[in-house]
């Protein structure tokens, strides 16, 4: 193989010993001398293979907690050598430098410390690696001299290779093997920022974590992001089927860390809708379910169980219901199951599923079933303080690309009360015409603009999603429950953007709506609160406005 360099010194340092003996015992039968740290070198002893301690090489014991051990000349030198560089020869002659031909080195598990719970400042620091990232990035520096391997994974592909060339590695090897290292410091080094930006930080409570004062009371962004992702897999395609695309783990709950545990493989849009979908039901205390499509919901109902939450979502548009997402922020059980695959559905989510819901949905071959783990019941995203479809270590961050870069804002958590009502008009709403507002103005933040909800107390009616104007998404939204026999007397109906002019009122009591909630904030509020008035509408304003694009 091109440019094949033989092993005959390697140094073996690792957290994660999977793997580890059988990859030791290859190299040794190519007559490798084995170099390693504590545990490691104990773990190689137990199975009756030779190793040189690393404080043997160096003349210096481990120390200070083991937070010294493998910084020194005689570790680094032995790496960072250039083999044909006569300067550098002399200098490992003179000091007494041997060269290292392989490091074989992972972290220690800071990411999994910082996911444990009550984990302690202290306990995350202490997990930070200072002597693994040094040594990987010297040997990956000097790549055509030296391998480097970070990653279990890659150790059987390593042992092919060692023994289809009685015990080299190619040229080319070293530099894939390079250029991953690399990566796998700097997403670890990301990781311990992101982690020590939030837990010192003492932002402005309302920042979520992620401003700095500047000193003149106006929030003002970090400097740099940067984004710590592994790929979890290939993906079959993208949006269509011409584009390629993978699904990649930012390590924190949501749906692309969720457990599958039925069905085909999930595609772009299952993971794009199902995200959606989730985000959605965690938005309600009480429980829910959402069906979506194409991202936006084509029912949400509320119920005493998740059978009568499901009938409710779907009676709002059974005929865009097919194919789509189904969520439930509760555990699924088998009456809800056999309701759910009377029509074809692509992905179904739940914080878990009982026995014989299970059984029900694995009766469907290709059905994608998926369980959030770790996601706790009757607690909703706002309340936890995160965002569904990303969060960074407790703060909220969402990111849009864009050509040349990417948009990063605060995640939309806010969450309405019913105190939190501003009535601007002559009529109050009644109880049950508030408690239709606000699952109304709930469903509504999860609609792409302009978007219009027509809902009573416990579902959707009709759904106006994407318009270029918001009374054609009211009639839209008017359509659909018409459509389906749904009364639109005495509804609420949500707008996620205050009314420019007071057509969208007139145009709503057209259908019978009796309350409508809307951000405010219009030049012609007025307006729009005197042709409420006219026809007898409640209309609360919220103060708040919920865009999505």
């Amino acid at each position: 193989m091109t440019g094949s360099r033989k092993i005959k010194r390697a140094l073996l340092s690792v957290t994660d010993k999977s793997g580890l003996v059988d990859l030791a015992r290859v190299l040794v039968g190519f007559g490798v001398e084995l170099i390693s740290t504590g545990g490691t070198a104990k773990a190689l002893r137990d199975a009756g293979l030779e190793v040189t301690e690393v404080a043997d090489v160096t003349g210096f014991p481990e120390m200070m907690d083991g937070r010294v051990k493998t910084l020194h000349p005689r570790i680094h030198g032995a790496f960072l050598a250039v083999r044909d560089n006569p300067d550098h020869l002399a200098a490992m002659a003179n000091h007494g430098i041997e060269p290292i031909d392989l490091v074989v080195v992972n972290l220690y598990p800071f990411e999994e410390t910082i996911c444990k719970d009550g984990v302690t400042l202290n306990e995350a620091v202490e997990n930070i690696d200072i002597g693994g990232p040094a040594m990987i990035r010297s040997a990956s520096k000097n790549w055509r001299d030296v391998a480097v391997v970070t990653d279990v994974a890659r150790y059987p592909e390593i042992i092919e290779e060692l023994k289809a060339t009685e015990g080299a590695l190619s040229l080319e090897t070293r530099s894939k093997l390079a250029a991953a290292a690399f990566l796998r410091t700097a997403t670890y080094d990301a990781t311990i920022a992101g982690f020590l930006e939030y837990t010192l930080s003492e932002p402005p409570a309302s920042a979520g974590g992620q401003f700095d004062d500047g000193g003149n009371g106006a929030a003002r962004w970090r400097e740099e992001i940067t984004l710590s992702l592994a790929k979890i897999a290939d993906l079959r395609y993208g949006e269509n089927p011409h584009q390629a695309a993978a699904v990649y783990s930012s390590g924190d709950e949501g749906i692309a860390n969720a457990e599958q545990l039925h069905g085909k493989e999930m595609s772009f849009n299952n993971y794009v809708d199902a995200d959606a979908a989730w985000a959605l039901v965690n938005d309600f205390d009480e429980l829910s379910v959402a069906i979506i499509k194409h991202t936006n919901p084509s029912g949400v109902g509320m119920g005493a169980t998740a059978l009568e939450a499901y009938r409710r979502a779907l009676s709002t548009d059974p005929v865009s219901a097919f194919g789509g997402i189904v969520a439930f922020n509760r555990s699924v059980d088998g009456e809800a199951a056999n309701a759910v695959i009377d029509i074809f559905s692509e992905v179904i989510v739940a914080p878990d599923y009982e026995r014989d819901a299970l059984e029900i949905f694995r009766s469907k071959k290709n059905l994608r079933v998926l369980r959030m783990a770790g996601a706790e019941l009757q607690k909703p995203a706002h309340k936890q303080g995160r965002d569904t479809q990303h969060s960074n270590e407790g703060s909220s961050l969402l990111y849009k690309q864009i050509c040349g870069g990417f948009l990063v804002q605060d995640a939309d958590l806010h969450h309405l009360t019913a105190s939190d009502l501003n009535t601007v008009t002559e009529r109050q709403p009644t109880d049950d015409e508030t408690q239709a507002m606000l699952f109304a103005w709930t469903v509504c933040k999860h609609v792409k603009s302009n978007a219009i909800v027509l809902a009573n107390a416990k579902q959707t009616l009709g759904v106006g999603a994407g318009q270029m104007n918001r009374v054609d998404s009211i009639r839209i939204a008017a359509m659909r429950a018409e459509r389906f026999d749904l009364p639109l007397k005495g509804s609420a109906l949500a707008s996620d953007a205050f009314f420019p002019f007071r057509d969208n009122v007139d145009e709503a009591a057209k259908y019978g709506v009796t309350a409508i909630i809307q951000p405010g904030g219009s030049i012609k509020d007025d307006e729009s609160i005197a042709a409420a008035n006219e026809h007898g509408i409640a209309m609360a304003f919220t103060g708040i406005r919920h865009f999505r694009h």
